[in-house]
Protein backbone atom coordinates (compact mmCIF):
# COMPACT_ATOMS: atom_id res chain seq x y z
CA UNK A 1 0.00 0.00 0.00
CA UNK A 2 3.03 2.05 0.52
CA UNK A 3 3.90 1.48 -3.33
CA UNK A 4 0.72 2.29 -4.35
CA UNK A 5 0.81 5.44 -2.16
CA UNK A 6 3.98 6.32 -3.44
CA UNK A 7 3.44 6.03 -6.82
CA UNK A 8 -0.08 8.17 -6.58
CA UNK A 9 2.04 10.45 -4.90
CA UNK A 10 4.54 10.86 -8.09
CA UNK A 11 1.84 10.70 -10.62
CA UNK A 12 -0.13 13.65 -8.41
CA UNK A 13 3.21 15.44 -8.27
CA UNK A 14 4.14 15.35 -11.66
CA UNK A 15 0.55 15.58 -12.97
CA UNK A 16 1.13 18.92 -10.79
CA UNK A 17 3.99 20.20 -12.07
CA UNK A 18 3.02 21.08 -15.58
CA UNK A 19 -0.03 22.77 -13.98
CA UNK A 20 2.04 24.42 -11.62
CA UNK A 21 4.46 25.96 -14.47
CA UNK A 22 1.34 26.96 -16.25
CA UNK A 23 0.24 29.15 -12.97
CA UNK A 24 3.95 30.34 -12.36
CA UNK A 25 3.63 31.65 -16.15
CA UNK A 26 0.63 33.50 -15.91
CA UNK A 27 1.67 34.88 -12.55
CA UNK A 28 4.40 36.02 -13.84
CA UNK A 29 2.75 37.18 -17.11
CA UNK A 30 0.27 39.43 -14.53
CA UNK A 31 3.50 40.94 -12.98
CA UNK A 32 4.79 42.30 -16.11
CA UNK A 33 1.26 43.79 -17.09
CA UNK A 34 1.01 45.17 -13.93
CA UNK A 35 4.68 46.08 -12.97
CA UNK A 36 4.14 47.97 -16.74
CA UNK A 37 0.84 49.83 -16.09
CA UNK A 38 2.66 50.94 -12.53
CA UNK A 39 5.33 52.02 -14.33
CA UNK A 40 2.85 54.40 -16.89
CA UNK A 41 0.86 55.62 -13.86
CA UNK A 42 4.67 56.97 -12.44
CA UNK A 43 5.30 58.18 -15.71
CA UNK A 44 2.13 60.11 -15.91
CA UNK A 45 2.62 61.48 -11.88
CA UNK A 46 5.96 62.85 -12.94
CA UNK A 47 4.13 64.62 -16.19
CA UNK A 48 2.12 66.18 -13.73
CA UNK A 49 4.29 67.28 -11.63
CA UNK A 50 5.90 68.72 -13.74
CA UNK A 51 2.86 70.65 -14.87
CA UNK A 52 1.99 71.64 -11.31
CA UNK A 53 5.46 73.14 -10.74
CA UNK A 54 5.26 75.00 -14.24
CA UNK A 55 2.02 76.48 -13.00
CA UNK A 56 2.85 77.47 -9.22
CA UNK A 57 6.06 78.81 -11.24
CA UNK A 58 2.73 80.93 -13.73
CA UNK A 59 0.88 81.69 -10.57
CA UNK A 60 3.52 83.38 -8.92
CA UNK A 61 4.99 85.49 -11.11
CA UNK A 62 1.82 86.93 -11.73
CA UNK A 63 1.33 87.45 -8.31
CA UNK A 64 4.16 89.52 -8.42
CA UNK A 65 3.14 91.58 -11.42
CA UNK A 66 -0.29 92.30 -9.64
CA UNK A 67 1.42 93.54 -6.15
CA UNK A 68 4.21 95.42 -8.62
CA UNK A 69 1.40 97.24 -10.55
CA UNK A 70 0.57 100.60 -8.91
CA UNK A 71 -2.90 99.98 -6.96
CA UNK A 72 -5.76 101.84 -8.32
CA UNK A 73 -8.94 102.98 -6.77
CA UNK A 74 -11.90 101.22 -8.30
CA UNK A 75 -15.01 103.29 -8.48
CA UNK A 76 -18.16 102.30 -6.65
CA UNK A 77 -21.76 101.43 -8.12
CA UNK A 78 -22.64 105.02 -5.68
CA UNK A 79 -20.00 107.05 -7.51
CA UNK A 80 -20.70 105.81 -11.15
CA UNK A 81 -24.49 107.41 -10.30
CA UNK A 82 -23.52 110.15 -9.27
CA UNK A 83 -21.01 110.85 -11.59
CA UNK A 84 -24.14 110.09 -14.41
CA UNK A 85 -26.05 112.71 -12.55
CA UNK A 86 -23.67 115.32 -12.70
CA UNK A 87 -23.00 114.56 -16.32
CA UNK A 88 -26.98 114.93 -16.53
CA UNK A 89 -27.28 117.99 -15.30
CA UNK A 90 -24.19 119.46 -17.63
CA UNK A 91 -25.80 118.26 -20.37
CA UNK A 92 -29.03 119.97 -19.62
CA UNK A 93 -27.07 123.12 -19.16
CA UNK A 94 -26.02 122.76 -22.21
CA UNK A 95 -29.17 123.00 -23.74
CA UNK A 96 -30.05 125.81 -22.16
CA UNK A 97 -26.94 127.50 -22.82
CA UNK A 98 -27.52 126.55 -26.77
CA UNK A 99 -31.07 127.56 -26.65
CA UNK A 100 -29.73 131.01 -24.86
CA UNK A 101 -27.26 131.54 -27.79
CA UNK A 102 -29.59 130.44 -30.09
CA UNK A 103 -31.95 133.28 -28.98
CA UNK A 104 -29.13 135.68 -29.04
CA UNK A 105 -27.42 134.90 -32.44
CA UNK A 106 -31.14 135.39 -34.02
CA UNK A 107 -31.44 139.07 -31.96
CA UNK A 108 -28.08 139.80 -33.47
CA UNK A 109 -29.00 139.18 -36.89
CA UNK A 110 -32.09 141.08 -36.72
CA UNK A 111 -29.44 144.06 -35.65
CA UNK A 112 -27.26 143.31 -38.17
CA UNK A 113 -30.12 143.21 -41.17
CA UNK A 114 -31.04 146.50 -39.83
CA UNK A 115 -33.03 146.34 -36.66
CA UNK A 116 -30.77 148.62 -34.54
CA UNK A 117 -30.26 151.22 -37.08
CA UNK A 118 -33.88 151.30 -38.07
CA UNK A 119 -37.05 153.43 -36.17
CA UNK A 120 -40.44 154.06 -37.64
CA UNK A 121 -40.83 157.36 -39.34
CA UNK A 122 -43.19 159.00 -41.81
CA UNK A 123 -42.63 158.94 -45.53
CA UNK A 124 -40.91 161.53 -46.83
CA UNK A 125 -42.02 163.57 -49.18
CA UNK A 126 -41.20 164.16 -53.14
CA UNK A 127 -38.58 166.32 -54.28
CA UNK A 128 -41.15 168.87 -55.55
CA UNK A 129 -41.24 170.39 -52.23
CA UNK A 130 -45.21 170.69 -52.97
CA UNK A 131 -45.75 168.66 -49.35
CA UNK A 132 -47.27 165.63 -51.30
CA UNK A 133 -46.89 162.30 -50.30
CA UNK A 134 -45.13 159.29 -52.16
CA UNK A 135 -47.81 157.71 -54.64
CA UNK A 136 -50.22 156.23 -53.36
CA UNK A 137 -49.53 152.48 -53.81
CA UNK A 138 -46.64 152.57 -51.11
CA UNK A 139 -47.43 151.90 -47.45
CA UNK A 140 -48.34 154.94 -45.28
CA UNK A 141 -45.30 154.07 -42.73
CA UNK A 142 -42.07 153.45 -43.60
CA UNK A 143 -38.51 152.85 -41.24
CA UNK A 144 -35.11 154.27 -41.12
CA UNK A 145 -32.58 151.49 -42.03
CA UNK A 146 -28.97 152.76 -42.35
CA UNK A 147 -27.16 150.45 -44.80
CA UNK A 148 -24.28 148.07 -44.02
CA UNK A 149 -21.36 146.54 -46.16
CA UNK A 150 -22.60 143.89 -48.15
CA UNK A 151 -26.49 145.84 -47.96
CA UNK A 152 -28.71 145.22 -51.43
CA UNK A 153 -32.56 145.99 -51.59
CA UNK A 154 -33.23 142.89 -51.97
CA UNK A 155 -31.28 141.34 -48.41
CA UNK A 156 -32.94 144.53 -47.11
CA UNK A 157 -36.41 144.24 -48.36
CA UNK A 158 -35.93 140.02 -46.96
CA UNK A 159 -34.77 141.06 -43.80
CA UNK A 160 -37.78 143.49 -43.17
CA UNK A 161 -40.29 140.95 -44.48
CA UNK A 162 -39.13 138.19 -42.17
CA UNK A 163 -38.55 140.71 -39.41
CA UNK A 164 -42.14 142.23 -40.00
CA UNK A 165 -43.93 139.37 -41.20
CA UNK A 166 -45.21 141.25 -44.46
CA UNK A 167 -43.88 140.91 -47.95
CA UNK A 168 -41.67 144.01 -48.78
CA UNK A 169 -40.04 144.10 -52.39
CA UNK A 170 -36.64 146.01 -53.14
CA UNK A 171 -39.24 147.78 -55.84
CA UNK A 172 -41.01 149.07 -53.00
CA UNK A 173 -37.70 150.33 -51.76
CA UNK A 174 -36.25 152.05 -55.02
CA UNK A 175 -39.98 153.85 -55.44
CA UNK A 176 -39.78 154.98 -51.68
CA UNK A 177 -36.15 156.74 -51.88
CA UNK A 178 -36.40 158.05 -55.23
CA UNK A 179 -32.67 157.78 -57.31
CA UNK A 180 -31.70 154.73 -55.29
CA UNK A 181 -29.56 152.38 -57.24
CA UNK A 182 -28.35 149.09 -56.00
CA UNK A 183 -25.19 149.11 -57.29
CA UNK A 184 -24.59 151.85 -55.62
CA UNK A 185 -25.43 151.70 -52.15
CA UNK A 186 -23.98 154.16 -49.85
CA UNK A 187 -22.68 152.62 -46.60
CA UNK A 188 -23.73 154.27 -43.78
CA UNK A 189 -26.70 156.78 -45.68
CA UNK A 190 -30.35 155.97 -44.24
CA UNK A 191 -32.85 154.64 -46.70
CA UNK A 192 -36.50 154.25 -46.01
CA UNK A 193 -37.90 151.05 -45.66
CA UNK A 194 -41.40 150.64 -46.51
CA UNK A 195 -43.79 148.55 -44.02
CA UNK A 196 -47.19 147.43 -45.58
CA UNK A 197 -50.14 146.73 -43.05
CA UNK A 198 -50.38 143.10 -42.36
Amino acid sequence: MKRIFLILAVVVATLALPVRAQDAAALDERVKRLSGYVQDLQEANASQKKQIEELMKEIHSLREQVQSQPKTPSASPDDLRELAKKIQEVDEKRKADYELIAKEIKALGKVAAGGSGSRPVRPPRNESGSGDKLPADLPKDAIEHTIASGDTLSTIAAAYSKEKGVKITAEMIRRANPGIKDDKLVVKKTILVPIPEK
